[in-house]
């Protein structure tokens, strides 16, 4: 199942017009993009939180990793 050809996006979009009719689709479609928009813009705000919080996992780790390193001492 591949994409609709051009006979059956205009048959689908039909069927949206007498469903929702012509005055509601503006509507619709305005409510879609504002719904791409919040979720793109959540989704960005995700990856900078995220981005934040990687250099503090770092800097632990190598706490850590010294915290175990064990101390040696030179004696003469």
């Amino acid at each position: 199942m591949g994409m609709p050809s051009g006979t059956e996006l205009l048959i689908i979009f039909g069927i949206i017009v007498l469903l929702f009719g012509a005055k509601k689709i503006p509507d619709l479609a305005k409510g879609f993009g504002k719904g791409i928009k919040n979720f793109k813009a959540e989704m960005k705000d995700v990856e900078e939180e995220i981005a934040a919080d990687e250099p503090k996992k770092v800097e632990k780790t190598e706490e850590v990793a010294s915290a175990e390193a064990p101390k040696t001492t030179t004696q003469a």
